[in-house]
């Protein structure tokens, strides 16, 4: 085997050991953890905290975005519902397709409900941070389906 070949495999053993890492379950700790780091962005986001929130994204959505500035005129312009929300509530995390997607119900002022699929990753460091958002539908059309709201009503 040539020198380049072996580098080629040990590169490509390297690359399966750390996607089977990602596809590993999150434990109960690990997903108090991402409804924390997912809870502290949103307090940032509605406060307004530009660099806070978009320290909580992974370092490739940093890189995409470049700076908070940018980061939250992305927010702002996709994802409003999120800071105008009167109303929020974990639902229950769950692995799709090797991915941790934390699902967040938001209710708006007018009782539309959405729900916010985070994806979420582990840095290098060892720290869950956020890596992507999509905000969809409910099947709960109107927060009055929602008897009762057992999650925290924004103050």
């Amino acid at each position: 085997m040539t020198f380049i070949a072996r580098v080629l495999m040990i590169v490509a053993l390297a690359a399966a050991a750390v996607a089977r890492a990602d596809n590993v379950e999150p434990t109960p700790g690990d997903w108090q953890t991402i409804k924390g780091v997912i809870g502290a962005q949103l307090v940032a986001l509605r406060k307004d905290e530009g660099a806070r929130a978009f320290a909580f994204a992974t370092r490739a959505l940093q890189a995409q975005f470049e700076s908070a500035e940018n980061f939250m005129r992305m927010v702002h312009a996709g994802y409003q519902p999120l800071i105008d929300a009167r109303y929020d509530e974990f639902l229950e995390g769950a692995m799709i397709e090797g991915r941790v997607i934390q699902p967040l119900r938001i209710v708006l002022t007018d009782d539309t409900v959405l729900v916010a699929l985070y994806t979420m990753q582990k840095d290098d460091d060892g720290r869950w941070r956020i890596a992507g958002c999509i905000l969809a539908p409910s099947t709960t059309k109107s927060a009055s389906a929602l008897t009762p709201l057992r999650g925290f009503a924004r103050a």
